[in-house]
């Protein structure tokens, strides 16, 4: 886990880190999300927001009044110079610019007119995804509240992946993806079983790591994901559902091991990536982290170790014998 937000490129279409991909993720993105058919048990699990990129365009505005809006954003970004980066470690104006770009091409229907808002005066309407008042709300939330802006948008782009966030669930890293690749490497080396048997995520916070791996696995695997926050729960089960993994990934709600009591000495693999910041170290957080991803991802106890001892500690009983 990273505990900085800034991230140097976003895709939309190729994979961060090129690796051969089964499911178009724009594609299953845009497929209809039934909570019915979400493997979660319970009845009264909080329902996910739907991602800006994903909502219908039933706003419109001239292309001079987003400008109107866009170089007032821009100008904003430009004061913080580097203010931020300076205090915490934060995202500098071009960062923010570059965020302002995915800003605008999330909200419009149609990202090609994107270059028409360097003309001047342009009466043409077009198609938002929301409302001009509601950009100038989120940009200064941005800004002047340092809201991250994953929150902002609904989701994060990890891997080749689309991934469903909201403020409340803990944001996945690039960092993270190489869990997924360890397990890949180790499915490559010694497959025999591993591949077949139950794996389990803990704290799966967005589903990130058990999508990944189940994409790893293929239909001969399960893995059940866990997490102790109902909305993380939520979410991870859109996020699977979306990319067409609701029947290989059971979401559960609960603490650590507290849910697997039946899968108790079953288990081919265990992967986590639990909080590990200590406790008087979450103050002096890049403030988009330590002001407001939940702290109950972050929050790792007086050393960090907490939930890291706890894992070890209870992850030898929980396995198969010679598992991984």
């Amino acid at each position: 886990m990273r505990v900085s937000l800034t991230r140097a490129c976003r895709f939309y279409t190729s994979p961060i880190t090129p690796k051969p991909s089964f499911f178009s993720p724009r594609a299953i993105l845009n497929q209809p999300f039934s909570s019915s058919s979400s493997s979660s048990s319970h009845s009264s699990t909080p329902k996910p927001k739907t991602p800006l990129f994903l909502k219908p365009p039933k706003y419109s505005a001239t292309l001079s009044d987003l400008k109107k809006w866009h170089n007032w954003a821009k100008a904003l970004a430009s004061s913080v110079r580097s203010t931020f980066a300076d205090s915490d470690n934060g995202p500098d104006s071009s960062i923010l610019f570059r965020e302002l770009n995915w800003l605008v091409e999330d909200s419009l229907e149609d990202p090609s007119l994107i270059p028409q808002l360097g003309f001047q005066n342009n009466s043409q309407s077009v198609r938002l995804r929301i409302g001009l008042d509601e950009l100038y709300g989120l940009w200064k939330q941005r800004i002047e509240k340092r809201k991250p802006f994953q929150y902002l948008v609904g989701c994060e782009h990890w891997r080749d992946l689309v991934l469903s966030v909201e403020e409340g669930v803990f944001i996945p890293r690039p960092e993270t993806e190489l869990m997924v690749d360890l397990v890949s490497d180790v499915l490559v080396r010694d497959n025999d079983g591993l591949r077949d048997g139950f794996w389990v995520d803990l704290g799966t916070g967005s589903g990130a790591i058990a999508i990944g791996i189940a994409r790893v696995l293929g239909s001969k695997g399960s893995i059940i994901a866990v997490d102790l926050n109902p909305l993380a729960a939520a979410v991870a089960a859109f996020n699977a559902q979306r990319y067409g993994l609701q029947d290989i990934i059971e979401i559960r709600q609960g603490s650590w091991f507290g849910k697997l009591k039946d899968v108790e000495g079953k288990l081919s693999g265990v992967v986590s990536n639990p909080p590990y910041i200590p406790s008087d170290d979450i103050s002096g957080l890049q403030v988009e982290v330590g002001k407001h991803e939940p702290r109950l991802a972050l929050d790792g106890g007086v050393d960090g170790l907490d939930y890291l001892l706890h894992l070890c500690n209870g992850t030898a009983s929980m396995l198969k014998p010679d598992k991984w």
